[in-house]
C-alpha cells in the first residue's frame, strides 16, 4: 500500500461530469489498496471570473481581499468532489488550505509555503477516507486568507506530498506529460517519459506552464517523486498502466540523459523590458535599481548592463508583463534622481526564448547554432542570458513561434533522443 498525493487541474474538474471521472480514478486507486490524498484547483475559468469580479468592483483590488474573493473557487471544488466520492460509496473528507493547516507567509495574491499540519490528513486516512484539499491557498500566522499564486495548486500538491513523506504526487492535467516544447506551436513537440529535475526546473522558471516553478522547487528540496500525466484518459484504465504513464521527474541523472545536448524549449509571451539609460556607472546603482523593485515583490529575470561610456551606462530588466505599470512607478519613485532626460523606456511586445538541457554541460556550441538558426530565419535578438544548462534569448513577440519552430527542428526535438552531431 501507497500513500499517493494526486492534484487536478482546472480542466479536469472543469464540469459535474468531469468531477464525477475524477471521483471514479481516485476509487480506483484506492481499490487497489492506496492511500490518496487530492488536491484541486477551482473549475476552469473560475478563478479568471472571481478575479473579473473583484476589478469591477476596484480598478486594482485590495491584496488581502482579492485572496479572499479568489480562494472561494476551490472551496466549490472540493465540496463537489467529496460529494462524487459519497455518492458512489467512497469515504471521503474535504478541507480547505486554512483548515489543513497550510501556514503561509503574508504576501497576498503570492504567499509562500511555511510548513503544513499533515495530522488531520493522516487521522482522516487511516480512518479510509480520501482527503480533499482545497489547492492554491492557506493562511498567514493571523489568520488571514492566502493564495499562491497562478498554478499555486501545484505547490500546494507538491508540498502536502512532501509534509505527508508520500511515496509519489501525481500531476493529472489536460496534457499527457511534458513535451519538448509546446504542443500548440510546435505540432511534432514530443512528449518526455523521463526529464531531469534540473531540466523541469529551468523550464518551468523560463515559462512552461506544465508546472509551477515553486512547485518544481519542493520536489527538488524534499527530493518528492513526481509524475505530470492525463486526467482525460479512460478513469478506469489499470492502476499499473496509469502508474507509468506521463512524465516522471527524475533525481538520478542517467548517463544517456547527458547525450541529449537540448531537451526541451520554454517561451514566455508574458515579458516586458524596462531600459534606463545613461544612469550613473557608479557603486550601488544596480542595488539602488532593482533592490526597490524586488521590495515591491516584483520578479525581475534577464538583466543587461552596457560598458560605461562617459560615467554613464544603459541598464536594463525583464519583469512580468503584468507588472510593468506597478515597477514604473516604483523605479520613478525610488530612482528619480538617477533618471536622465530619457526617462524610461519600455518595450511590452517581446517574448523569451529558452534552450534547455543538462547535455549543454558538456557539449560546446549551442548557443552559437542558437543564434546561427535565428539569424537564418532574420529574428533579432534583444537580450541574451545563459547557464549552465540553459541559454535564453529575448525576441520581438511577432517572431516568437517562428523562433521556436526552427529552433525545435534545429536541435531536432522531434525525433528519438540523440547525441549533437
Amino acid at each position: 500500500m501507497a500513500l499517493i498525493v494526486q492534484k487536478y487541474g482546472g480542466t479536469s474538474v472543469g464540469s459535474v461530469e468531469r468531477i464525477k471521472n475524477v471521483a471514479r480514478r481516485i476509487a480506483k486507486w484506492q481499490n487497489a489498496g492506496h492511500q490518496v490524498v487530492v488536491v484541486v484547483s477551482a473549475m476552469s475559468g473560475e478563478t479568471n471570473r472571481l478575479i473579473g469580479l473583484a476589478k469591477e468592483i476596484q480598478k486594482n483590488p485590495d491584496p488581502r481581499e482579492l485572496d479572499v474573493v479568489a480562494s472561494t473557487g476551490e472551496q466549490v471544488t472540493i465540496g463537489l468532489l467529496s460529494m462524487a466520492l459519497k455518492a458512489i460509496g467512497k469515504k471521503a473528507k474535504s478541507y480547505t488550505g486554512p483548515q489543513v493547516k497550510v501556514l503561509t507567509d503574508s504576501a497576498f495574491t503570492k504567499a509562500r509555503i511555511k510548513e503544513i499540519d499533515a495530522h488531520r490528513i493522516l487521522s482522516d486516512l487511516e480512518e479510509g477516507n480520501a482527503v480533499i484539499v482545497a489547492g492554491f491557498q492557506g493562511c498567514d500566522e493571523e489568520g488571514n486568507i492566502t493564495t499562491l499564486g497562478r498554478g499555486g495548486s501545484d505547490t500546494s500538491a507538491v508540498a502536502i506530498a512532501a509534509a505527508l513523506k508520500a511515496d509519489e504526487c501525481l500531476i493529472f492535467t489536460d496534457v499527457d506529460g511534458i513535451y519538448t516544447t509546446d504542443p500548440r506551436v510546435v505540432s511534432d513537440a514530443r512528449r518526455m517519459d523521463v526529464v531531469a529535475f534540473e531540466e523541469i526546473l529551468e523550464m518551468a522558471s523560463l515559462g512552461s506552464k506544465v508546472l509551477q516553478i515553486r512547485s518544481v522547487e519542493f520536489a527538488g528540496k524534499y527530493k518528492v517523486p513526481t509524475r505530470v500525466l492525463s486526467s482525460l484518459t479512460d478513469p478506469d484504465i489499470p492502476v499499473e498502466e496509469e502508474a507509468n504513464s506521463g512524465t516522471l521527474i527524475t533525481f538520478e541523472e542517467d548517463p544517456k540523459m547527458e547525450k541529449v545536448v537540448v531537451s526541451g524549449i520554454a517561451f514566455s509571451r508574458d515579458e516586458a523590458k524596462i531600459t534606463l539609460p545613461h544612469v550613473p556607472d557608479i557603486p550601488g546603482i544596480a542595488y539602488k535599481i532593482l533592490g526597490s523593485v524586488a521590495e515591491a515583490n516584483i520578479e525581475v529575470d534577464m538583466i543587461v548592463q552596457n560598458a560605461a561610456k562617459n560615467g554613464l551606462t544603459d541598464f536594463s530588466f525583464t519583469v512580468n508583463r503584468n507588472d510593468l505599470d506597478k515597477a514604473i512607478r516604483v523605479i520613478e519613485s525610488e530612482v528619480s534622481p538617477y533618471l536622465e532626460e530619457d526617462g524610461i523606456l519600455t518595450d511590452a511586445s517581446i517574448a523569451k526564448i529558452s534552450c534547455v538541457g543538462i547535455g549543454m554541460r558538456s557539449h560546446a556550441g549551442v548557443a552559437a547554432k542558437m543564434f546561427k538558426v535565428l539569424a537564418e530565419e532574420n529574428i533579432n535578438i534583444k537580450m541574451i542570458s545563459t547557464s549552465e544548462i540553459r541559454t535564453s534569448i529575448v525576441v520581438d513577440e511577432k517572431d516568437m513561434e517562428l523562433a521556436v519552430r526552427a529552433l525545435h527542428k534545429a536541435f531536432g526535438l522531434d525525433k528519438a533522443p540523440t547525441a549533437m552531431e
